[in-house]
């Protein structure tokens, strides 16, 4: 490896994505993470087994209840296809909803349907739109990439609610390393005190009912209410084509053009935002993945890659008359100096103290591994 290595040579990942490293071999350090995860996560007879020990210990805690486990949905591939698994392994999920008010007419049609035909309850949960649409512009306004973490936040703590109220103790992730990677963490980073600080240095509405998820909630889901998460995708050969063919064929599913694009709002970070203020182009991650878990060669990725982002005027038109923004407003955002969440109060200081319990809870299945690779590795 030379010091001026610029890309790696397994994936894509380049010096574009911050925290990359590259070893003597030229290899990623997302590889890496990568390869630790598949040995945690093999899709072998060993595998299988495990698998099958959390199924039968969802039903067994899960016994003479309504429901033995929440099923996050969106009406994407992932998240669709967890559900869809989740009914064909003999589990009684409740879905659960964040809308945000910025779902595409293709994702609810998709929910509906899947719902319906795998003749699953869906709960939809919701917060005031004009508090929320404020928390979005604040967000905004801070000039940080994760533009999108309130409503990851949402979702997770939304999930963890339901969960709580309907004495659940697990909750299945629809999040796949082999498809969609780890997110460097200054492209993606969340938690509660972020999103209070954030909001309180440029918002205005009183965040009542946006359902936040602070340290406290957290410890409280994890070690009293004792509510786990289980990756499921993880544990299966999970290939992402195959997954859409299935469910097009069985639950009249419908596509809708890109990587969470069955959100409004996510289509216009990910293909206008992102790139024209951040330089930041998300393929990589998403491709890298699919390259490392051979769905994908890093020649076809490549290729990919050339193709430009297409953000429809009709779309950043929609979503900044959508947010209530003047043009005027608008360019102030795109043209103020990008930030990160270090430029804001947060846990992270906290998590990074706490290194040793979230690695054991991680092990125990009380966290996401995910989570301690991407906030510890």
């Amino acid at each position: 490896m030379t010091t001026n290595q610029k890309i790696c040579s397994r994936c894509i990942s380049d010096i574009s994505i911050p925290g990359i490293r590259f070893d003597e071999k030229g290899i990623c350090n997302f590889c890496r993470i990568h390869d630790e995860l598949e040995k945690q996560y093999p899709r072998d007879e060993l595998g299988q087994q495990k698998l099958n020990q959390i199924i039968n210990e969802i039903k067994r805690k899960g016994k003479n209840k309504k429901y033995d486990c929440v099923v996050g949905i969106s009406g994407g591939t992932d998240s669709t296809y967890c559900l869809y698994m989740a009914k064909k392994l003999g589990l009684r999920p409740l879905a659960v909803h964040f809308d945000n008010g910025w779902d595409s007419d293709i994702a609810i049609n998709n929910m509906k349907n899947a719902v319906t035909k795998l003749d699953v309850d869906l709960k939809t949960v919701t917060c005031d739109w004009e508090e929320y649409k404020n928390l979005q512009i604040s967000f905004l306004k801070a000039s940080v990439p994760d533009a999108e973490m309130p409503t990851d936040i949402a979702i997770i703590s939304a999930l963890y609610r339901v969960a709580a109220e309907e004495g659940i103790h697990y909750v299945i992730n629809g999040h796949s390393f082999r498809t969609e990677g780890t997110m460097p963490l200054r492209w993606s980073y969340g938690d509660g005190r972020y999103i209070k600080s954030v909001h309180k240095k440029f918002g205005k509405a009183k965040l009542k009912t946006f359902p936040n998820l602070t340290i406290a909630d957290l410890l409280y889901y994890v070690f009293v209410k004792r509510i786990h998460v289980v990756p499921l995708l993880a544990y299966i050969d999970y290939r992402k084509e195959e997954a859409k063919k299935i469910l097009e064929k069985e639950l009249g599913w419908t596509y809708y053009g890109g990587h969470h694009f069955e959100s409004i709002y996510t289509r216009f970070i990910s293909s206008y935002l992102l790139p024209k203020k951040f330089g930041i182009d998300k393929r990589k991650i998403d491709y890298s993945a699919l390259i490392r878990s051979e769905q994908m060669t890093r020649e076809e990725a490549l290729e990919k890659l050339k193709e430009p982002f297409i953000a429809e005027k009709e779309l950043v038109e929609h979503c900044i008359k959508k947010l209530g923004l003047s043009s005027e407003q608008f360019e102030e955002i795109m043209s103020s100096e990008p930030k990160s969440f270090l430029d804001y109060p947060t846990y992270y200081p906290i998590i990074r103290a706490l290194r040793v319990p979230i690695k054991l809870a991680c092990k125990l299945g009380l966290l996401p591994e995910i989570f301690y690779e991407k906030y510890l590795g």
